[in-house]
């Protein structure tokens, strides 16, 4: 293994692109902070329909979940097509089942070199109690034209190489591609658009003067100025916006990939190379990464790790799930905050006529924030093109500093049931 905690996506991306630090004074129509997928592909709507555009970014673009999540394209949200039906109606289902074409579309249309492939999803399981679920939720999708199906255990073994899994679904719409390749050709496009990113660059206040936005940033004497604020840091929501981040349950999601896999190993250990995720409450999930690498992640700890040990539970899993490679060296250990909701819905904000929020991804963030970042940027340019979701309020999670606590029981109380479950 590496030394330190590093990604595999940050060891093997190609060059990230030129930002430099604001000095002075700008304005344009929109601003704004967050440069991940939602923030970029806003970014990269807005100025493609002519907008003028500032992107601000505390560090870099992709520094976030955005650069470090397990790069599975899924479509979907956490819940199933006939509740998002009952609480959003028959448009946000639509949107929430194309998410993923949305992003391979994008992708294509700018030439985006991020080693994106359509190769489908499994969600699969190791309990069969959870079978019937599965499949409710596939005949969900395919009763709406969506091109999915049911696995059983010998079809779903021989996709994955895992004798653990007793059946699933497969999701054609589906894929898989090299996140921190992706937000920086999101990021370059965006600029080729005509569009600023300005990176390391923290706010350090914003206010509204006259219906005008002004943020500063800290360090500096810049000050950007827009009509418009999208506010798109998901995860790493801070003190900027307090009620915001006090909304959401920062959750770490850790990492680990293998050294090279050999050709026979290659061809045992997820042969067809299409992505899974188990079904469990607190499951993984797993791909090939470059190299031939066999890469899995799943639910960590709240405190950011600090050296292998905090890995042992991920690697556990890689070796149950395939004890052919236990005795592969793992390479890459490393982790990125997600935001989870307490509906497990995505959450839109607009809590003034000229600021827009978006957050909480619940660990769909690939595909859905990159199509919620493009209606956003619709909405904005014409707004009469309706938004996939309703606005709601920001509401702060009761007792939010003991958010470790509560949530930490709540994983103990899920790893427990799926313990249970046969």
């Amino acid at each position: 293994m590496k030394d330190e905690l590093t990604s595999l996506w940050e060891a093997t991306a190609n060059d990230a692109p030129k930002t430099e630090k604001p000095e002075g004074e700008y304005d344009c129509d929109v601003m704004i902070v967050g440069a991940g997928f939602t923030g970029m592909s806003c970014a990269l709507q807005l100025a493609k329909g002519g907008a003028s555009v500032i992107v601000l970014d505390a560090v870099r673009p992709g520094f976030g979940a955005s650069g470090r999540n397990g790069g599975q394209v899924i479509p979907g949200l956490k819940h199933d097509p006939e509740t998002i039906d009952r609480l959003y109606g028959a448009f946000s289902t639509e949107f929430a089942g194309n998410t993923a074409k949305t992003t391979f579309d994008l992708i294509a249309e700018h030439n985006i070199d991020c080693d994106a492939t359509p190769s489908g999803w499994i969600q699969g399981t190791i309990k069969r109690d959870h079978l019937g679920l599965l499949e409710t939720r596939m005949r969900e999708w395919q009763s709406r034209g969506a091109d999915v199906r049911m696995l059983d255990a010998a079809e779903v073994q021989a996709i994955s190489g895992s004798k653990r899994l007793v059946g699933g679904w497969l999701d054609n719409r589906a894929g898989q591609l090299h996140p921190l390749k992706y937000i920086r050709g999101l990021t370059r496009a965006a600029q080729s658009a005509g569009c600023q990113v300005f990176a390391p660059a923290p706010v350090r206040s914003m206010n509204c003067i006259s219906g005008k936005w002004h943020a500063r940033i800290a360090e500096g004497t810049a000050t950007i100025k827009s009509d418009h604020v999208v506010v798109a840091t998901n995860g790493y929501s801070g003190d900027l916006f307090p009620k915001l981040r006090k909304s959401l349950i920062p959750a770490n999601s850790f990492q680990v990939a293998t050294a090279p896999l050999g050709a026979e190993q290659l061809a045992t250990v997820l042969p067809n190379k299409t992505p899974v995720s188990d079904s469990r409450r607190i499951g993984n999930y797993f791909q090939i990464g470059p190299g031939g690498r066999l890469m899995m992640g799943g639910r960590g700890t709240f405190a950011d790790p600090v050296g292998r040990d905090a890995f042992r539970e991920i690697i556990s899993e890689l070796h149950a799930y395939y004890p052919q490679v236990k005795s592969v060296p793992i390479e890459f250990c490393w982790s990125g905050t997600l935001a989870m909701t307490y509906d497990h819905f995505p959450h839109l904000h607009r809590p003034l006529e000229n600021m827009t929020m978006a957050v909480g991804y619940n660990g769909r963030g690939v595909a859905l924030s990159t199509s919620l970042g493009k209606a956003i940027a619709d909405n904005l340019l014409r707004p009469d093109m309706p938004l996939p979701l309703r606005f709601s309020d920001i509401k702060p999670l009761f007792a939010h500093d003991l958010h470790r606590a509560y949530a930490t029981m709540a994983i103990w109380y899920y790893r427990l049931r799926d313990h249970l479950e046969r």
